[in-house]
């Protein structure tokens, strides 16, 4: 089942995550949609990703007649302090210039008129909302008013700085997409702000921050019950806690188990014992 964004946007429950695969980024695309996902996250900036190749494995998939359409499309705005001497933008510019040219940047890499989701992908800072923070978010806002993405969201933030712009912003965002620690209750009080406003909470790095849960006795007794993978089990419990879950793996047949993890569903004190089992 989809997740429904509160301007009533549906999103696919479960993301493919394009970061660090490199030269091998458009084969691993095809061969995620050829697995069944459907979305698709990626981000113009060249340090962690390839937009471009997203792009060719999209040109690809179009010819075996999988339309843009059928596929749902993330991609963020950088800033220059996360960016290296490559920057999508004129790094000289204003900010709204850059936030501008940036996301006609990922429109011509990805070949589509239109994005379902654009994401920034991080505050300037750890702390607070700079003036900076504001210009970019007001460009990405026009971007949405324009209808040129459908959704529009932030990532790498903190629950101080997302509280505030839900609070000030004309648009708060629809989607938060952070790396989730189970130390940290698996960004609980983050989360909390998304069931609040009614955000959709995508987590990354579910299983590479938190190696010691997937070793866990406990998580392991609960997967050999039902007959799963331990990862299976993490990406059910992140579904059913609300969780729309990103898994990057370069392994085909894991991203069809990974697929499956829908195929079974978490008892109360499952989810009870992962949810605090690092606290």
């Amino acid at each position: 089942m989809p997740l429904t964004a509160y301007n009533h946007v549906p999103v696919p429950p479960f993301m493919y995550g394009t970061a660090w695969k490199k030269e091998a980024t458009t084969r691993l695309v095809q061969e995620a949609v050829a697995a069944g996902f459907t979305a698709i996250d990626t981000a113009n900036q060249l340090i962690h990703y390839q937009e471009v190749l997203v792009g060719e494995a999209l040109q690809a998939l179009a010819k075996q007649g999988i339309a843009r359409e059928t596929l749902f499309l993330q991609t963020k705005f950088t800033s220059a302090g996360g960016q290296d001497h490559r920057t999508p933008y004129d790094a000289s510019a204003d900010l709204t210039t850059q936030v501008r040219q940036s996301f006609d940047s990922s429109l011509a890499h990805l070949h589509t008129k239109y994005l379902d989701s654009y994401v920034l992908h991080g505050p300037s800072s750890r702390r607070g909302l700079g003036e900076g923070d504001w210009e970019v978010w007001a460009a990405i806002e026009r971007l949405y008013q324009a209808g040129k993405t459908k959704l529009i969201g932030v990532s790498n933030v903190s629950a101080p700085q997302l509280a505030l712009l839900c609070e000030r912003a004309k648009h708060k965002p629809m989607v938060v997409q952070n790396r989730c620690y189970a130390a940290l209750g698996w960004d609980r009080e983050v989360r909390e702000i998304c069931r609040t406003h009614g955000l959709i909470y995508q987590g990354f790095s579910l299983l590479t921050a938190n190696q010691e849960v997937l070793i866990d006795p406990a998580v392991r007794a609960i997967a050999a019950r039902l007959g799963a993978g331990v990862a299976q089990v993490i990406f059910r419990f992140a579904m059913q806690i609300g969780m729309l879950p990103l898994t990057g793996t370069t392994n085909p047949q894991r991203m069809k188990e990974d697929l499956q993890a829908d195929r079974f569903t978490l008892t109360p004190d499952d989810l009870r014992l992962i949810e605090t089992i690092a606290l």
